[in-house]
């Protein structure tokens, strides 16, 4: 069955995703066990990095599955299938944790807006990037118009929406998409990603909502995070909670 699976390898943790008779293209059964994942990560105090790779295949994903979406009317594809998949790698992408893409074969599609949540890639040297949905009759849907506009340039990406362009791994690092080539993605991913584990948690976690905020990610719930956890450590945090408990006037020191 297709599955994504979830890996502990000490303080690196990896989400694998499982079909490669399907080219590892999503189903909404993989969607949702990816939800549960990051959920579980966010509450995993061992886990400090994560590397998101996928089943060995001439892809690393495809996309959606399209047997899955094909049938569904366009008022459940746009509101469902969607919006579904949008918020669920806004997920992925707005983990506290680091994160690389292992993209060990070919990203089309979703494959790609999922490799684009990442916070750095690595790609294998025989592997493309592509935004071929306009070969089915659809446009991109999980973030491929928005998020990777802030990781390629505009005329790039309309070279894959518009002209069905491939990029192939030696441009995708001419361009910064990707932060390494390599023969082997996964050994070079999980070396990115205990490098990661091995700094301090709070400093790593601290600096990606600083950078999603300044970038758009989610810049609300960013600068709320920063400012909700340097208050949470304050005394007068402490005397507050201290006082509703006991029923009492807080006395605030500023401190």
């Amino acid at each position: 069955m297709s599955t994504v699976h979830l890996i502990s390898h000490g303080a690196v943790a990896e989400i694998r995703l499982d079909n490669p008779d399907k080219l590892n293209a999503f189903t909404p059964e993989m969607l949702e066990s990816l939800e549960a994942h990051c959920s579980a990560l966010e509450r995993d105090r061992e886990a400090r990095a994560v590397v998101v790779s996928a089943a060995p295949s001439r892809a690393f994903c495809a996309g959606a599955d399209i047997t899955a979406w094909a049938p569904l009317p366009p008022g459940e594809f746009a509101r469902g299938w969607v919006r579904d998949g949008h918020r669920i790698f806004d997920r992925l992408a707005r983990l506290s944790k680091p994160t690389v893409a292992a993209i060990g074969a070919h990203a089309f599609g979703g494959g790609l807006e999922l490799a684009a949540t990442c916070d750095i890639r690595v790609i294998s040297p025989t592997a493309t990037i592509a935004l071929p949905e306009a070969n089915v009759g659809i446009v991109p849907g999980w973030s491929g118009t928005q998020r990777l506009a802030r990781l390629l340039p505009e005329p790039v990406i309309k070279e894959m929406a518009l002209f069905g362009q491939r990029l192939g791994a030696e441009r995708t690092l001419a361009l910064g998409f990707v932060a390494e080539i390599s023969e082997d993605v996964n050994a070079a991913s999980f070396a990115l990603a205990e490098r990661a584990a091995g700094l301090s948690p709070m400093s790593v976690e601290t600096a990606k909502y600083m950078l999603h905020a300044a970038v758009g990610e989610d810049r609300a719930a960013m600068v709320e995070a920063l400012g909700g956890g340097m208050v949470s450590a304050t005394n007068d945090r402490q005397e507050g909670v201290r006082a509703f408990q006991e029923k009492r006037k807080p006395k605030f020191t500023g401190e």
